[in-house]
């Protein structure tokens, strides 16, 4: 390649050379994500901050309060105090969204949904951000900002572009089984009620001896899963845009409570140092063969809010709030999220966002955070300042979350260490041949080649056949020839 064609270096917005667009500065290639990575963090405050006061990302959201009921016993796991015994009953909010559409946008595009949960426990608000799907697009947070710009408008006319959409992805293995799911009928839930929702990330639990263990959380519809055909949702997309919004509020007004039931996959601590694939790589699922999902408890949903504004618009969900007994993973897509949902909330709710009701804790708050705007809590004569003579509040070690050891490395920007099934494509390949039906096959191949076929490049087209083709060979000749057909159909 010439100098005139090799593309620019990228920079930050100083104009300082950036060594990686792809990879967090982290503590050996398992260990965690360093805060003084300045280019990483900058950038994700700058993506925090490109559109006020919507949303960046699952900007179109519904949502409802309810309660979370323990139904098994899980102190061998955790000691959480909020699932510490089998009837216990914890109020919460939940808030399902759209990813990439705006505050307008139809419910029913093709798009994952956010599924978003608030726990009020006595120990302080427990917050799980995921998605209605168990694995997600990346599993760096250093590529967050450059995908979902990719999912958005183009800057010249402002219009959705399914060529920059599928130049990202298949420049982005890692995507495919994401993609996969998203491309499928899945991609359209027909209700909000109809779907599942994943935790999609890895946390750790710790029992009341120390005891620790990896989790994944998941939570099925009781309802059963229903979803629409791509006709089916661009039909419903014109006739109703609000129509998830719509089925959800009018289902609990009518006393049809949707409940989802929580099952829980549980890892040893000691088996991810050795599992053939990287457990932590959100790209991924673990095989319910190998840990088979635990039935805990169930979620309902019973109670519309009273103002959409006030408790939708305004919830604000960080996974950095977790409480005793649960802790994070090296998870590299967890690790920048545990600092960019709560920025994002500071910037576009404000610096006291969780004084607001649907976001305050519903036990007693002792913080030495004073002051800014809106600020309605606070502390009297209570000392400002940590450490103090004057009976202030006092940190308490025994609350330290769960960790986990990082050996001795240097400082760099790692992919994943490989481990044995590592290979992008094949669980994406797994869920077409062995999961899906042949009516899910044939779903899913006419919806690539619909979207594919839509304004996108010949030169990305060759790449999306090749990038299925390695998903599986009788995939990627279905979409070539979907392909061929379109084009040869707009050439006659």
């Amino acid at each position: 390649m010439t100098d005139d064609l090799r593309p620019p270096t990228t920079t930050t917005d100083s104009g300082i050379p950036v060594a990686s667009d792809e990879h967090s500065l982290t503590v050996g290639p398992g260990g965690p994500t360093v805060l003084h990575d300045a280019y990483v963090v900058q950038k994700m405050q700058h993506f925090n901050r490109e559109r006020v006061p919507e949303r960046v990302v699952h900007a179109k959201g519904s949502g409802a309060h309810g309660y979370f009921e323990v139904t098994e016993d899980v102190s061998q796991w955790t000691s959480a105090s909020f699932l510490s015994g089998v009837g216990k009953r914890t109020p919460m909010f939940a808030r399902f969204s759209t990813v990439a559409g705006e505050l307008g946008s139809p419910d029913t595009v093709r798009d994952p949904r956010g599924f978003a949960l608030k726990f009020y426990t006595e120990q302080g608000n427990y917050d799980l951000v995921g998605n209605n799907t168990p694995v997600f697009f990346i599993r760096d947070a250093s590529k967050f900002s450059d995908f979902i710009h990719s999912q958005k408008r183009l800057p010249d006319t402002g219009i959705r572009s399914n060529d920059m959409q599928w130049d990202f992805w298949t420049l982005s293995p890692e995507s495919a089984h994401q993609v996969t799911i998203l491309m499928s009928d899945r991609g359209t839930p027909r209700t909000l009620r109809h779907m599942n929702g994943y935790s999609s990330h890895t946390y750790s639990w710790m029992n009341a001896a120390g005891e620790r263990f990896w989790v994944k959380y998941h939570w099925k519809t009781v309802q059963g899963i229903e979803n629409f055909t791509l006709a089916e949702a661009d039909a419903m997309a014109g006739e109703d845009p609000d129509f998830h919004r719509r089925d959800l509020w009018g289902a609990i007004a009518a006393g049809d409570a949707p409940e989802w039931r929580l099952e829980m996959q549980v890892m040893p601590f000691e088996e991810a140092a050795d599992y053939r694939f990287n457990p932590f790589d959100l790209t991924k699922v673990w095989p319910h063969s190998d840990y088979p999902p635990i039935t805990i408890g169930r979620m309902v949903l019973d109670r519309n809010p009273e103002n959409h504004f006030a408790e939708v618009e305004q919830a604000g969900f960080a996974p950095s709030n977790l409480v005793p007994g649960i802790g994070l993973s090296p998870d590299k897509m967890l690790m920048g999220r545990i600092f960019s949902y709560h920025d994002t909330h500071l910037h576009r709710i404000g610096a006291n966002y969780e004084q607001l009701p649907v976001n305050a804790p519903k036990c007693p708050v002792h913080s030495y955070n004073k002051d800014a705007a809106m600020t309605y809590r606070h502390a009297g004569a209570q000392p400002i300042y940590a450490p103090n003579s004057y009976g202030g509040p006092k940190a308490d070690p025994s609350k330290e979350l769960p960790t986990w050891s990082v050996e001795a490395a240097e400082m760099g920007r790692y992919a994943y260490e490989n481990h044995r099934d590592d290979d992008d494509f094949i669980q994406a390949g797994t869920l077409y041949r062995y999961v899906m039906k042949d009516a899910d096959r044939e779903h899913l191949a006419t919806n690539i080649v619909a979207h594919a076929s839509d304004g996108v490049t010949a030169v990305v087209q060759e790449r999306v056949i090749r990038y299925w083709t390695n998903v599986d060979p009788d995939l990627g000749a279905r979409v070539a020839a979907g392909l061929n057909r379109a084009q040869m159909a707009k050439a006659a």
